[in-house]
This record gives structure tokens, C-alpha cells and sequence, in this order.
């Protein structure tokens, strides 16, 4: 699903569009006991617990697609009788009127949820009739010939409300408010089947997840049979150490440099279209490529991919790179900066050592105080012209710009002790 179909579908969490046949709901204790249960038409709830629903419905399908939301398929055995994907169709074609199954599910998601406290497991049932579009994209909803019929579950996390002193109308006084049990926004959920091409995909499931580092591995292959994705963090983590293992010793600043702009360019050039930039293994390698990785260093890339990420996985660019800002980091110093802004930090060789050299250009703040850089002295303008002599050829330096050099604290103490 992309993120027109998510907010199809996710427009239908409201009032006036509302599709939802039934809720089914299970409070789960920390000991995984079964405390009580719902099972009633959705219409009939009132007016304030619908809206209440209807957020934990749409905060399911929100977030990035690639990092908080996963599109993923079912293996073909378990379209199979008595496989995951079979068992999620039955609980459908039962529209949630069938106790016996919704029990089962319940105790799947006990089973398999590994959560210590208390939470809430709410299954819904909805009928959605697919207004037909015009040419020009208009919707026809007198010419709808397509009915999504899905379900879809949000786990939530139960907690107790904080202490706290409150004021009682009845008795205009302040007194210690009493504390309840609340529902929160989800931690997982899922929709099924997918919404593909404004169509019912059966084939498919999409998977929430609040925390995107954390998908849980276990739940998504034990409950939906999926094999769960990398997660965001995950694809950073395995496409960096892509790099540093195919660069090896030439992995250096410029390269990497150009390597994250390139991938910051790509999602620019992509911003508008309704599926994320996903990276394939062929992909990434012909990104190395463009940025002057050598032949020689690619000749292990298949392999490395393979190890680092796995051999049919995709990254999404989003995930591997940030397109807000770079971060340089050294032991003691860190640097972030606007990527388009990436030209101004340069590395120069002064006296022997490797250093970052940052140009002090319009206001600067220390703290948030900010301090005047003054004019250049006659030291300052010798400074920048012995550091064009030593800087990279082809790079140009502004001799009335002030540089700072970002050295690492071992440097800085080694100097000390030379003076003493």
C-alpha cells in the first residue's frame, strides 16, 4: 500500500464515512489473563467512545511507510489450510460473529505478544464500498463496483494514570484525583488484506509498528507468518556497515560525503510520489558506483549485501540516510549540519594533524549567546593563507573567513605537554 491508499482507507475512521460493522475487545492483565471482553455492533457505542476508537484506528495506519508501516506478503504456505493467512480469512468471512475464532486469535496474540503489562486488544470488522474515480480522478460514489471487506487489530498498552490533586466541581475543593486504568495508543497493529491499486490484495498484510527499531520479530512470524523486515534501524546499521566493509581503507570523508548526497538527491527528485524510494541490491551497488567506488572494491559487494542485509532485502533511502542533516562525529566533538550545506566542512592537514575546518560565516552562538568573530588580524589572514597552501587542489578558501579546526582531545593534550 502507498500513502494515497493508506489515506483512503484511513478517511474511513471517521463519523461521516464510517464503514466499521463490529468491534470485538480483550483486556489482557500483566499475567496474560483474560479480564473481560466487548463484542457488540460498532454503531452502537456512544458518540465519545467512537471518537476514542476512531484516533487508536487512524494512529494505526500513520507513520512512514518503509519505517513504521511495513507492506508485507504471506509465503504461499500459509495461504494453505490451516496456514496464518488462511486463518485471518476465515476470521473475516465471519464479519467477528464467530466466538470460537475470535477466542483463538485472542489466545495467538497472548501467546506470542511479549508484553509485561497490561494491554488491550481491540478487532474490528469494516466494509468499505470503493467509489468509482473519473479520468480526471474525481470519485463516483454512485459507481462504486468493488467492496473492501477487512479487519483489522491495534494492541494497546493499558496504564495508570499519574497521581495528582484535581478539582471537584460538586464540592468546589481540591482533592487527590483518582487514579484510572487508560487505554493507550497502539503499540502494534495490522490490516488485512492489503488495499493495493484501490483493490482488495489478500495476499498481503500492513503492519504497524510504534516503535520502528522494535517490529517484533517473533509476533509478526508466529501470528501473521510473515518474515518480518529489517527494521529502520536495522537497514542504517546494515548499510553503513556495507560501506565501511566494500570501502575498506579508502572509505573516506568525500566519498561517504557523496554517497549521502547522492541518496538525499534521489529522495528529493521522489518527494512527491506516493511510494517510498526503496533501494534493491543491484541499486545500491550502481550508487556505488556513481560515486567513484572502484571495480576492485565491488567485486565482493553481492556477497557483503548478502551478509549485511540479506540477499533479497531492499532499503528504503529514508531509513539509510537523513535528509535534515549531516552528523560528523569524533571522540570528543560532533558536528551537524545542514546537508545542503555540506561544502562548508572541509578536512585539511594542519600542522601533521587531520582536521575538520568549518568557516565561521554570518551570526554565530555560543549556548545560544550570540558572539561577535571581530575582524581578521594581520595572524588570522597568515593562518587562512598557510592553510590554502595546504588544502586539497581545486578547493578555493575565502581568506577573510575565520576557521575553526575540530581536533580530537588526544591532540589537544599532546600539545599541552609539549609546552610544559
Amino acid at each position: 500500500m502507498n500513502k494515497k491508499e493508506i489515506s483512503e482507507i484511513k478517511k474511513q475512521f471517521t463519523p461521516e464515512n464510517c464503514s466499521i460493522t463490529r468491534i470485538c475487545g480483550c483486556y489482557v492483565d500483566g499475567e496474560k489473563n483474560k479480564k473481560t471482553e466487548l463484542k457488540e455492533a460498532f454503531l452502537s457505542l456512544s458518540e465519545e467512545e467512537m471518537f476514542k476508537y476512531f484516533e487508536i484506528f487512524r494512529k494505526s495506519l500513520s507513520g512512514t511507510i518503509g519505517k513504521n508501516l511495513m507492506n508485507m506478503e504471506f509465503p504461499l504456505d500459509q495461504e494453505a489450510e490451516g496456514g496464518t493467512q488462511h486463518f485471518l480469512m476465515k476470521l473475516r468471512e465471519s464479519k467477528l460473529t464467530d466466538d470460537e475464532l475470535v477466542e483463538n486469535f485472542y489466545d495467538k496474540i497472548i501467546e506470542n505478544y511479549d508484553y509485561p503489562e497490561n494491554y488491550y486488544i481491540i478487532l474490528i470488522h469494516g466494509v468499505y464500498d470503493i467509489p468509482g474515480k473519473s479520468s480526471d480522478g474525481a470519485e463516483m460514489f454512485d459507481a462504486s463496483d468493488e467492496i473492501y471487506e477487512h479487519i483489522m487489530c491495534c494492541i494497546c498498552p493499558v496504564k495508570l494514570s499519574k497521581a495528582g490533586l484535581c478539582y471537584n466541581a460538586e464540592t468546589n475543593s481540591i482533592q487527590d484525583r483518582i487514579r484510572d486504568w487508560i487505554v493507550e495508543l497502539p503499540d502494534v497493529a495490522f490490516l488485512f488484506p492489503q488495499f493495493n491499486d484501490r483493490s482488495t490484495d489478500i495476499h498481503g498484510v500492513l503492519y504497524y509498528s510504534k516503535n520502528a527499531n522494535e517490529l517484533r520479530d517473533i509476533f509478526i512470524d508466529e501470528l501473521l507468518g510473515c518474515t518480518a523486515p529489517l527494521s529502520a534501524g536495522g537497514q542504517r546499521d546494515s548499510f553503513n556497515a556495507l560501506v565501511e566493509d566494500t570501502l575498506g581503507e579508502d572509505c573516506q570523508y568525500d566519498t561517504v560525503l557523496n554517497i549521502h548526497e547522492k541518496l538525499n538527491e534521489l529522495i528529493e527528485s521522489q518527494k512527491d510520489e506516493p511510494e517510498p524510494v526503496i533501494l534493491t541490491k543491484s541499486e545500491v551497488k550502481r550508487l556505488f558506483e556513481e560515486c567513484g567506488v572502484e571495480e576492485e572494491k565491488l567485486q565482493s559487494f553481492d556477497e557483503q549485501y548478502e551478509i549485511t542485509a540479506g540477499e533479497k532485502s531492499s532499503l528504503v533511502a529514508s531509513n539509510i540516510t537523513n535528509t535534515k542533516r549531516f552528523e560528523i562525529k569524533t571522540p570528543d566533538v560532533v558536528v551537524h549540519v545542514d546537508p545542503e550545506r555540506a561544502d562548508l566542512v572541509e578536512t585539511r592537514v594542519i600542522d601533521g594533524r587531520k582536521c575538520l575546518v568549518i568557516p565561521m560565516e554570518g551570526e554565530v552562538e555560543l549556548n545560544g549567546i550570540r558572539v561577535h568573530t571581530g575582524e581578521n588580524t594581520a595572524s588570522d589572514q597568515d593562518y587562512a593563507e598557510d592553510s590554502d597552501e595546504e588544502s586539497t587542489p581545486g578547493k578555493s578558501v575565502n581568506t577573510e573567513d575565520f576557521h575553526t579546526a575540530a581536533t580530537s582531545k588526544t591532540d589537544i593534550n599532546e600539545e599541552n605537554t609539549d609546552e610544559q
